[in-house]
């Protein structure tokens, strides 16, 4: 088992240089980088300076735009960060890469209620979930998919997509973000 990261490497300080090293490689500027992911040109440079801990659905906007996987700002490779969102709460476990993508996987909790809409990734990125509890509706807005326990769902998200738990109980899950090379 790896052992997790200083704790310097979870803090929305270093999550925010990330972003901006990464912005700053590809040449883009602060404005076109919050006007393409849809998000304030403010909350982006809160979130650059540290001092806005962004929610999951303002990290994949903003990693989509820059075509990398959210475990490149999020921390080292041995760390075990959890994100948050208006609904689903995701803790990294594992990222691995082979010769055609690189693959985040997570334990995906999603509470009851009302349900959270994540941008769209970049070009080809697939989700891969299997359902431990609960009845999950989750994938493209226009094509909702639904999973009960023992259940696995799969679709392409690189358009908007959402997450819901129907019912009263929580959904307990495995997610499986495959991001393909460019």
């Amino acid at each position: 088992m790896a052992t997790a990261p200083p704790e310097r490497d979870r803090t929305p300080e270093e999550v925010g240089r990330r972003v901006r090293a990464l912005r700053q490689e590809r040449g883009m500027s602060l404005s076109t980088l919050a006007r393409l992911a849809g998000v304030g040109k403010a909350t982006l440079s809160g979130l650059e300076n540290g001092t806005r801990n962004p929610t999951l659905e303002t990290l994949y906007a903003v990693t989509a735009q820059l075509g990398v996987p959210l475990t490149a700002v999020l921390s080292g490779p041995a760390a075990t960060p959890t994100v948050r969102g208006a609904a689903v709460s995701a803790t990294l476990l594992e990222v691995f890469t082979d010769t055609d993508a690189t693959y985040e996987l997570y334990r995906m909790r999603v509470a009851p209620g009302p349900g959270q809409l994540s941008p769209a990734h970049q070009p080809g990125v697939t989700e891969h979930i299997t359902v431990f509890a609960g009845v999950l509706r989750a994938g493209p807005v226009d094509a909702p998919l639904t999973a009960a326990a023992g259940d696995h769902l799969r679709w392409t998200s690189d358009v908007p997509h959402s997450y819901a738990a129907l019912g009263d109980e929580e959904v307990r899950a495995s997610l499986l973000l495959r991001y393909p090379r460019r």
